[in-house]
């Protein structure tokens, strides 16, 4: 199959972050989006398939390693019975369900209340639906930056990533992409109490939600600056809402917790999770660098390198400021927390503005040899299907 027919057009010339928030334009094409969505859920399917067949091949069940491991099963019982539980290990190791937001495990409550779905094949429900939500936001900012060439390359890149069989688990990223996605789009074309609502809702997703609130405050900061406070009661509803999902929740562990400002964090701290400005993670490519270690911890710490390269590409191609906001906060949140080595690439899924200077080389790729662009599409698919399977089945590592 050619991705010639759907990377054709030729490019638009991007917003700068010095322009600021751009104007609206024509709408994005229904017909073109849902090519993009069908080449994003034929890869997640695909995806899935080479977890099934290795989950059979060893003796287990691929619905159950989708939707029932790892945080999973912390989201499934807060969605069962609420917060409230704790395993200690270690007075200094303690793991809490307040350490996981509410807006998963409160979608996951309504599917299984309103469907006869288990939890975790509601899990998959509200995550494939997100994904594909996601998918959609996603184009819909490619297609505004750039065309429609590029919008359906940048899905397909997302869909294809090392680690995107999350995208296809009972997890968060799907669902605070979807919202991140929309936000950004909002902003981009300047509605911003819908910006400011949805970034509220990324904040309920995950605890580096609040990077889209970042993305939405910086936004409105600078078209209050550059309007000279000249702005409508929108600008300031949008800026008002953008984060106080994130805020809400903290401060209520806080006050669980007899700290108001403090024991959200205390929480995180409990379980291993610390902001060190990347120190612990220097300390572990060290080990990496010098004594090696399982195959999941070098493909993370190549990976986050290639985040960081990517953010700089994306830098000098002056992309708008919102996108450079949320990014680089998903980016300095993943490379200077310290504990889950691991999960980082799993973190940085949601940056998907890191993966604008890969598609519009791929989209120019597909102009000019469209089976090499083909052939580079066929190779992401195949190894991230197969390291996908590796990470779920046999790896027995937290994603």
């Amino acid at each position: 199959m050619t991705l010639a027919p759907d990377l054709a057009p030729p490019a638009v010339t991007s917003p700068t972050a010095a322009e600021g928030p751009a104007r609206p334009r024509r709408p994005v094409p229904a017909a073109a989006m849902g090519t993009a969505l069908g080449l994003f859920l034929a890869a997640r399917l695909l995806g899935a398939a080479a977890v099934a067949l290795a989950a059979w091949a060893v003796g287990q069940h691929p619905v159950l390693l989708l939707g029932r491991s790892w945080d999973s099963i912390w989201y499934l019982r807060i969605a069962g019975d609420g917060y409230g539980r704790s395993l200690r290990f270690h007075p200094d190791v303690v793991h809490s369900d307040l350490a996981f937001f509410p807006l998963y495990p409160g979608l996951l409550r309504a599917v299984m209340e309103i469907t006869p779905l288990s939890g975790p094949a509601a899990g998959l429900l509200v995550s494939w639906t997100a994904a594909a939500v996601a998918a959609c936001g996603i184009y819909a900012i490619g297609a505004r930056l750039h065309d429609r060439a590029v919008a359906t390359a940048l899905v397909l890149l997302w869909g294809l990533l090392p680690h995107s069989v999350v995208l296809s688990m009972a997890y968060t990223e799907p669902v605070l992409t979807a919202f991140a996605a929309w936000s950004l789009y909002a902003v981009l074309t300047g509605r911003w109490v819908w910006a400011g609502a949805l970034a509220a809702g990324a904040g309920l997703a995950r605890p580096n939600g609040f990077a889209v609130a970042a993305a939405v405050l910086a936004a409105a900061a600078y078209e209050l600056y550059r309007r000279r406070g000249k702005v409508t009661h929108r600008l300031w509803t949008g800026a008002a809402l953008a984060p106080l999902g994130w805020t809400a929740y903290v401060l209520w562990v806080g006050r669980r917790q007899g700290d108001p400002l403090g024991g959200y964090f205390e929480v995180q701290r409990l379980w291993g999770s610390r902001f060190d400005f990347g120190l612990d993670a220097l300390r572990f490519v060290r080990h990496l660098l010098l004594e090696g270690d399982l195959l999941v911890f070098p493909v993370s710490m190549v990976l986050v390198a290639a985040a960081l390269l990517l953010y700089g590409l994306l830098l000098a191609d002056r992309a708008p400021a919102p996108l450079l906001v949320y990014a680089g906060v998903l980016l300095f949140v993943a490379a200077g927390g310290a504990g889950f080595f691991e999960c980082k690439p799993r973190f940085l899924l949601p940056a998907f503005p890191l993966l604008l200077p890969l598609a519009c080389a791929l989209a120019r790729t597909a102009r000019a040899r469209p089976w090499h662009a083909t052939l580079v599409v066929g190779a992401l698919a195949g190894l991230s299907f197969a390291y996908g399977a590796y990470l779920v089945v046999l790896a027995h590592k937290p994603l």
